[in-house]
């Protein structure tokens, strides 16, 4: 049974995504990404069936790749993400805009220094390591919602995963 949308997609990886780094060892889906034997599956034949754990855990592997330091960058929408400690309610929605203002302007300066990184892969990249390094600080204060919105409210991002053949090519 194939997803529908690209958005129903993202959410079930970033769901996946979100088990990861919630798990103790965190090595539940690193240990997943040899997925379906790659001796089996040739290089040339792309992925067909859509697995978000496998999904999950490359981008949690660009994220690992991204090399930002997010306490010595100056950016007040990262600084107001990196503060928002005791959010009540109403003032989540507000940092759900800061955290993908955050994202927008670090993935932009990211692949601005590094011109073989394409915007879209800093973006994805920058959105897991700064998820993952907000939830090691507060974790009550990460959720989901946040990364699913930030990745389907982008629609360059979504085009250029489309482009790739979906997330299943990811």
């Amino acid at each position: 049974a194939e997803m529908a949308t690209f958005e129903e997609q993202t959410e079930c990886i970033v769901e996946a995504l979100f088990s990861d780094l919630l798990g103790e060892d965190g090595s539940d889906c690193r240990s997943l990404e040899i997925d379906s034997g790659d001796s089996v599956q040739s290089a040339e034949e792309p992925p067909t069936r859509f697995d978000p754990v496998v999904v999950a855990s490359r981008l949690r592997r660009m994220g690992d790749q991204c090399n930002v330091d997010f306490e010595k960058v100056s950016s007040e929408a990262l600084a107001e993400v990196l503060k928002g400690k005791k959010l009540k309610l109403p003032s989540r929605c507000l940092q759900m805009e800061k955290f993908g203002a955050a994202v927008e302007s670090l993935s932009r300066s990211w692949s601005n220094q590094n011109p073989e990184l394409v915007y879209e892969r800093a973006f994805l990249a920058v959105s897991v390591k700064l998820l993952m390094h907000v939830s090691k600080k507060v974790l009550s204060m990460v959720q989901p919602s946040q990364l699913i919105n930030v990745i389907n409210g982008n629609s360059q991002v979504k085009s250029y995963i489309e482009a790739c053949g979906g997330w299943v090519r990811m």
